[in-house]
């Protein structure tokens, strides 16, 4: 069995190439990049981030996975963790409760396979290093023994790293999120009563978890040196998969060595079966670098909620999923760039940004074939979203916009009835909804006011006139007067405005 896996480690292709892929999806990645002093960047090493999203009788699984020093554990877990849950594990006759233990079991088998693929490895590292004389650092050692060092090296490299995962399952029209490490899911979801939700599904395995110390507290861990210390071997998860190093060898790292057990785990948090039966809208997997990327340039504060409100309005302008991921992904990056071009003080971690991923699972939702226009019908949104910079606390609005479906919608795949009708706002009419962003594990939401109402929705479009004109929607008269009155020279001097 461990030779078959080493097998599929090694094999360019996958059986999973022979899963159907989910239309009702799309995937945006970008490389990392290091800025240098002229603003051009460099990818500093390969891509690190996997992803997947396969339907397979009536069950719809996504993931999307952070590598770390190497995307050997990476490709692996997105190949057999995909194993260990479409062939046959899963089915409509399964509970909740079977299909959280099913999940748990899988990130277990995953993990202990891809460590049965190193045994040989492993095993041959401390061959070599049992060789070597103690104490002596590399570049000391005499010319016999540079070979060995040269070996160890690139055993060392084989079997390092690590990855973490968020992953989406949808069974019996219900969402399953499991997560391992820093990743992130978002599902926004336009409700009955008027309002616009963007919940994010659990929460990162960091030491700024509560409850992540309090499972390291009970280990016999200091929860003070965990917060002070950050980084635990380089990152910030305190849920992995693979990485050797932390899982066998953590009472080498003396914020770990008191440990009673395996501190760093793979073990997911699992949320769900949340029911999608009515809900319009759409899921986001992010990839760790995709979330610090946007929060450098901009804050922590409404990353979520940018986010969300960058899809809302790709969906109108983009005519295909992958498209509108593609684009997010792009914008994000340009936002990082512009920060570190900027050289403000208040972006000092915009040097550089890790591999960056985003999965768009739409949820009854029809996509814009990418040419609507508010005269061409459709119900066009204006989406608000505050957002504040890490330096500043006054908010700015970033009006976007939103087409809602009107008619028909889709159901992972089949045809059903809109879920909107009863929120459609009637000529006259102005209704404003707002965004909750809720967090599943605090269960705190929070409902923006004033120009933080997402998916806020105005009157009915304006229509052309006889030439084929629309009033204009901003009366800048005051403006003319003032600018004017700063540049006149005399009368009838600096008059500025329509003519």
């Amino acid at each position: 069995m461990a030779a078959q896996r080493r097998t599929l480690m090694q094999s360019h292709q996958s059986w999973t190439d022979d899963l159907p892929l989910c239309q009702l999806c799309g995937v945006g990645t970008a490389p990392n990049s290091v800025y240098g002093p002229d603003g051009k960047s460099t990818q500093s090493h390969p891509n690190e981030d996997g992803h997947f999203r396969f339907s397979a009788d009536s069950c719809f699984l996504y993931g999307v996975f952070n590598g770390y020093d190497g995307s050997r554990v990476a490709n692996f877990v997105s190949q057999c963790l995909t194993a260990e849950l479409l062939l046959g594990q899963l089915n409509s006759s399964h509970s909740e409760t079977d299909v959280r233990r099913i999940l748990t079991q899988a990130f277990d088998v995953v993990e202990k396979s891809y460590f049965e693929t190193i045994d040989d490895a492993l095993a041959d590292k401390a061959n070599l290093q049992a060789q070597l004389p103690e104490g002596v650092p590399v570049h000391q050692l005499p010319s016999q023994f540079q070979k060995i060092a040269e070996r160890l090296k690139a055993r060392e490299q084989e079997v390092s790293g690590g990855a973490t995962a968020v992953i989406a399952l949808i069974l019996n029209n219900k969402l399953y999120i499991a997560n391992v490490g820093t990743n992130r899911a978002l599902l926004c979801k336009y409700t009955s009563d008027g309002q616009n939700q963007v919940i994010e599904i659990g929460r990162a395995h960091t030491t700024e978890n509560e409850e992540e110390l309090t499972r390291l507290t009970q280990l016999g861990l200091d929860p003070a040196r965990l917060r002070q210390t950050g980084l635990i071997a380089g990152q910030s998860s305190l849920r992995r998969i693979g990485d050797y190093k932390v899982k066998f060898n953590y009472t080498d790292i003396d914020v770990l060595s008191a440990a009673k057990s395996k501190p760093i785990i793979a073990e997911p948090e699992i949320h769900g079966g949340l029911s999608l039966d009515g809900v319009t809208g759409f899921l986001l997997l992010m990839s760790e670098g995709l979330i610090n990327a946007l929060e450098a340039a901009h804050g922590t504060e409404q990353a979520n909620q940018e986010m969300v409100a960058m899809v809302a309005a790709e969906l109108v302008l983009q005519s295909s999923l992958e498209a509108v991921a593609q684009s997010v992904v792009e914008r994000v990056k340009r936002l990082h760039h512009d920060a570190y071009a900027s050289g403000r003080q208040k972006a000092p971690h915009c040097s550089r940004h890790e591999d960056m991923t985003l999965l768009i699972r739409t949820i009854n939702y029809l996509l814009s074939d990418g040419s609507l226009t508010p005269t061409q019908g459709g119900r066009i949104y204006p989406v608000s979203v505050p957002y504040s910079n890490s330096q500043s606390t006054s908010k700015t609005s970033v009006t976007l916009s939103l087409v809602m479906p009107s008619q028909g919608t889709l159901t992972n795949g089949t045809n059903t009835a809109s879920t909107l009708e009863g929120g459609t706002p009637t000529p006259g009419q102005s209704p404003t909804t707002t965004l909750q962003s809720t967090n599943t594990q605090t269960q705190s939401s929070s409902s923006s006011s004033g120009d933080g109402g997402l998916f806020r929705r105005g009157s009915q479009a304006a229509q052309p006139d006889e030439t084929g004109r629309v009033p204009p929607y901003v009366d800048f008269t005051h403006f003319y007067k003032m600018w004017g009155s700063e540049h006149s020279e005399g009368p009838g001097q600096g008059v500025l405005g329509p003519q």
